[in-house]
């Protein structure tokens, strides 16, 4: 830091005492970190705009560059950034932080770019997995949280974006795709709480919670055309590597880093590929034992909630079970009343079953704080 010297040098001229120096440190430290939200919303909200700005400005002069300024362009994008980073990053740490950010993410936009502009689009999944290699690297040497991010979610994208090329001939193998994304989602959302880098914890806990609902809607329903009899069925050979794929890498992550709490990733995968096999059905929307399953996976959600005292765990599992008898009930119920009866029978649902479910999830949480107490 650059007062560093300062600080040193009034030490040696025995204006301020070594405490005195030290105690100056550890209050800048723990100034730098502690940003509050709308710092952080207003830088990331400027790089994000700053991005799309350059963006757009390429966007609209591409056209009149020649194929060597637009390699020249795409590669200066992600060098720009990064140096400026480097530049800032001692000074103003978060913009630092942030100006990586916006290097990694250029980094992808320059390798589509090249792709097209060499018209390299035979294999496309193998941009994505470039764009992840160029995370991983960027954590490696960097360490910072936000590269870890992108390629905890990157990973995952170019491993899905390979099986769907892969299968796009077959019928039905995206459903195994989704299995691992919901598993996926799972682990992450549940990452331990006594994470050391807590920005990192929470990235990971927010992504786990906007993948879990959609994923869980996808295995869901999109087992229907697994059990469709097309000619072309997914090889056995190939459907086995796709469940390796989807579930081995959560379960043994799980096994490494969570170690004893690795039973509850167990059974969630466990949870999760019985689901799958419920919804390999032409009719999957209409089997009650999927929503049966997918209403004892909330339960179970909220009872991990109360034992591990989280209460995100609580909310979310409450609104799981809502949103799965919202699914029930215009699936197999409303269909077989009339319209004004079917309306008049969801208000009744939204209002008691709303103060049901709001009851006991107050009553669940007084229990998780009372846990947390002993």
């Amino acid at each position: 830091m650059s007062w560093d010297k300062d600080l040193q040098r009034w030490v040696e001229a025995h204006l301020i005492d070594a405490v005195t120096a030290e105690r100056i440190r550890e209050f800048e430290r723990e100034s730098q970190k502690g940003w509050r939200w709308p710092a952080i919303l207003a830088v990331g909200f400027g790089v994000l705009m700053l991005c799309a700005g350059i963006l757009l400005f390429v966007a609209a002069h591409w056209d009149e560059l020649s194929p060597a300024q637009r390699s020249l362009l795409v590669l200066g994008m992600t060098a720009v950034f990064h140096v400026a980073a480097g530049l800032l990053g001692d000074k103003v740490p978060a913009i630092g932080t942030a100006l990586h950010v916006a290097g990694t993410a250029t980094l992808g936009a320059g390798i589509f770019l090249a792709g097209q502009i060499f018209n390299l689009e035979e294999h496309w999944p193998g941009g994505i997995m470039l764009w992840a290699l160029g995370a991983v690297l960027a954590w490696l040497v960097l360490r910072q949280w936000p590269q870890a991010l992108l390629a905890a979610v990157l990973i995952p994208s170019w491993l899905g974006s390979e099986w769907s090329v892969a299968t796009e001939r077959y019928s039905g193998a995206w459903h195994i795709a989704a299995q691992g994304f919901l598993l996926l989602a799972i682990l992450y959302f549940s990452v331990p709480q006594k994470e050391s880098n807590r920005a990192l914890r929470l990235g990971l806990m927010w992504v786990g919670c906007f993948m879990l609902i959609p994923f869980l809607g996808d295995v869901m329903y999109s087992g229907e055309s697994y059990s469709l009899r097309y000619s072309h069925a997914v090889p056995a050979r190939l459907t086995a590597l796709g469940y390796a794929a989807a579930y081995l890498p959560a379960v043994v992550l799980a096994a490494t880093v969570r170690k004893q709490q690795a039973a509850w990733i167990f059974g969630s995968a466990t949870w999760v590929l019985v689901l799958g096999f419920l919804s390999q059905n032409q009719t999957a929307e209409h089997n009650p034992w999927i929503y049966l399953w997918v209403a004892l996976g909330a339960c179970l959600l909220c009872w991990w909630g109360v034992r591990d005292g989280r209460r995100l765990f609580i909310n979310y599992g409450t609104a799981v079970f809502a949103l799965n008898v919202l699914a029930f009930y215009f699936s197999e119920v409303l269909d077989k009343m009339g319209r004004s009866m079917g309306l008049i029978l969801l208000g009744v649902i939204f209002l008691a079953g709303g103060w049901v479910l709001n009851r006991l999830r107050s009553d669940l949480i007084a229990r998780a704080a009372a846990g947390e107490k002993r």
